[in-house]
């Protein structure tokens, strides 16, 4: 898939700098923003602040960058290239622990989805997981890879749909456990005015390969103002989220905020 990403031709983006986004236009991209699989190449950054981690009860910071990427197929397919890299600084998650900080593990995800709109929008393809540290709570040292979807339906304001990913171990550090691992991510989106969306959304995941603390659900709400950075039209987000359901060591609540550089497609003369 990587070879075949290298076939495609990036479409081209909007460089140079923009007039002021009228109404109908910050509302195009406040829509498209909501939808995974849009034709936007954006890069967002992610910061959480997650409370009661550990036996201490201390923060963890996770800074996810999280570029996405849509490349032209043909006139009928696109190709969305969703890649998630975690920066993390956590505290000790057992007694007599140590802190860690670094890169955790990067996950890749490839997209193909319909470039023609549809009554609903979707996408499908593999999901690849990078071993990307040494430090074992920082990571799972195994290579990993599995089936994703998405699917959504954007009426009116709303957008609804989900993300879902299945992974297993391939390959890795044969002292470490195998991974066999689901994500999912339900959401809900109301666009409130052209330039203001209101979002509760969930990243649940769940680790078959254990019987006590297989679950984590955080429960999130976050409220998107959408403006400019630089020269470029941009997503600021704030939000707080708390776990009802997670493993011993936490967390039970966070704070996030985001900046989402987006870079509209230019549009076929």
């Amino acid at each position: 898939m990587l070879a075949c990403a290298l076939l495609v031709q990036l479409a081209p983006t909007v460089w140079a700098q923009q007039p002021a986004a009228t109404g109908s236009e910050s509302r195009d991209l406040a829509t498209k923003l909501a939808n995974p699989v849009s034709d936007l190449v954006s890069v967002p950054f992610q910061f959480n602040w997650e409370q009661n981690v550990g036996p201490s009860k201390l923060t963890r910071f996770v800074l996810n960058v999280q570029p996405v990427m849509p490349f032209n197929v043909n006139d009928d397919l696109n190709l969305i290239v969703r890649l998630i890299a975690p920066l993390i600084s956590q505290p000790p998650l057992v007694d007599g622990g140590v802190a860690a900080s670094g890169i955790g593990d990067i996950t890749t995800s490839f997209f193909l989805s319909p470039s023609k709109s549809t009554r609903l929008t979707w996408g499908a393809g593999p999901v690849l997981v990078l071993p990307s540290t040494s430090e074992p709570t920082l990571g799972s040292g195994k290579w990993s890879a599995g089936p994703t979807l998405v699917a959504l339906k954007q009426t009116g304001s709303w957008t609804v749909g989900a993300l879902w990913n299945q992974v297993w171990s391939f390959s890795g550090d044969p002292n470490r456990s195998d991974v066999n691992q689901m994500f999912l991510q339900p959401f809900a989106s109301y666009q409130a005015t052209h330039t203001l969306t209101l979002t509760v959304q969930s990243e649940m995941t769940a680790n078959w390969n254990v019987d006590a603390d297989r679950w984590t659900v955080p429960i999130n709400v976050l409220l998107a103002k959408l403006a400019t950075f630089g020269t470029f039209p941009a997503s600021y987000q704030l939000g707080f989220g708390v776990f009802p359901i997670h493993p011993s060591t936490g967390p039970s609540w966070k704070i996030r905020a985001a900046i989402v550089i987006l870079l509209p497609r230019a549009q076929p003369k």
